[in-house]
């Protein structure tokens, strides 16, 4: 289909969607229904799917147009997991009747989804999992346990990767599985972070099945299909990026603003902020662009390693700026569990909440290695285990 013709069903769509279904007026959930079914969820996914198989950079045209006539939007922060993770990985492995059956209450963030990948003894080795998954029919029994689930608590569906092969290299002795977590067998249990409350989860598997129809990919393929998950994570998070003189370098603003301080050195260390959040802003223009063309690559690493230092820098300026007043903590460590990824919160609370930043979505550490091999083309770190069978290679 020609450029011309395409903007047109795009523009013929998008109007249908908002004169019959007043964006303003519109039940949210009702509202979402509807964009997936006119293929204005994600438009550069297939017919059926949420899209239209139109170019990414119409697909970005659809969001424009939708956030100017004052569309619902929150589904993507109660189901950011989900949103970025889980429909590119079922997008691009699941089957049609997959596709069919997860993505439409996904995007309406009916069922909330939450991924299983670390695991207490893996560390950041996302291919070092050793919870187990044993075929019995058409189904799989899966034991063991998964740590720093975010949302855990309110997800219905959980991307899993388990190990089926203990007896081959531990990258092809994995397969990816969508378990339900409402199932029995399946455990969910707060852990309280340093900021009070519990954004995040540990999961315990005790026998609980998964039919062989919720695989992604083939036996074994679970690798290959969690690099997809990996890649968009950081792709999220670095989307994170927050337009001109908004999100962290607003609040260290606000706080010099407030303090009436004229000492110069703290302004200069401002401005270099100031700098360096545009330098991450613009980066995440670039890499967005450069999206539009393709597959998500290590790019996104580079953005996401950028955006988390410059948080964990900018809130601890932030702090330091306030004095003893910094040392206050206005949530009072309230122990709670959010709904979801909240940030409307304390200079302190974002300071706290920051060192998460640098940990989740592959550490500081792991995304450097990546940019080193992947990016700069150095040569590998050595490595002991990677032709070893899995269930020879050492773990904490």
């Amino acid at each position: 289909m020609a450029p011309t013709a395409v903007r047109s069903l795009v523009d013929e769509r998008l109007d249908k969607l908002i004169s019959t279904h007043p964006p303003t007026e519109t039940d949210p959930v009702e509202f979402w229904g509807a964009q997936f079914d006119m293929g204005l969820a994600w438009p550069s996914l297939p017919e059926g799917s949420g899209g239209m198989g139109v170019s990414p950079g119409e697909a970005a045209s659809v969001n424009r147009v939708l956030g100017e006539a004052g569309a619902p939007s929150d589904n993507v922060a109660r189901n950011l997991i989900g949103y970025g993770m889980g429909a590119p990985t079922v997008a691009v492995h699941g089957t049609t009747e997959q596709r069919e059956r997860w993505l439409r209450k996904l995007f309406t963030a009916e069922e909330i989804w939450c991924q299983l990948f670390s695991e207490p003894g893996a560390g950041s080795d996302a291919a070092g999992v050793g919870t187990s998954a044993v075929r019995d029919g058409d189904e799989w029994v899966v034991n063991g346990q998964k740590v720093w689930t975010t949302l855990g608590h309110n997800a219905k569906w959980g991307m899993l990767t388990a190990r089926t092969n203990p007896a081959v290299p531990k990258h092809r002795g994995i397969t990816y599985f969508i378990i339900d977590m409402d199932q029995p067998g399946v455990e969910v249990r707060p852990l309280r972070q340093i900021t009070g409350e519990a954004e995040f989860n540990e999961i315990y598997f005790t026998d609980a099945r998964v039919p062989d129809r919720n695989r992604l990919g083939g036996v074994g393929e679970g690798w290959r299909v969690s690099v997809t998950t990996l890649m968009n994570e950081r792709v999220i998070i670095g989307e994170n990026v927050s337009p001109r003189g908004e999100g962290a370098i607003a609040t260290a603003v606000e706080v010099w603003r407030n303090s009436d301080s004229d000492d110069q050195a703290r302004r200069d260390q401002l401005v270099k902020l100031w700098v360096e959040a545009e330098a991450i802003r613009l980066t995440s223009i670039r890499d967005r662009m450069a999206r539009m063309k393709g597959t998500p690559g290590p790019e996104g690493s580079t953005l996401k390693l950028q955006w988390a230092e410059f948080r964990k820098q900018a809130f601890a300026w932030a702090v330091d700026m306030m004095g003893a007043h910094g040392m206050l903590y206005p949530e009072a460590y309230e122990f709670r569990t959010p709904d979801s990824l909240e940030t409307d919160h304390s200079p302190q609370w974002q300071f706290l909440r920051s060192r998460a930043n640098s940990i989740e979505g592959g550490t500081s550490e792991i995304l450097r290695n990546v940019i080193g091999e992947r990016v700069l083309g150095l040569p590998r770190e050595p490595r002991v285990d990677l032709e070893l069978p899995w269930k020879e290679v050492a773990r904490s």
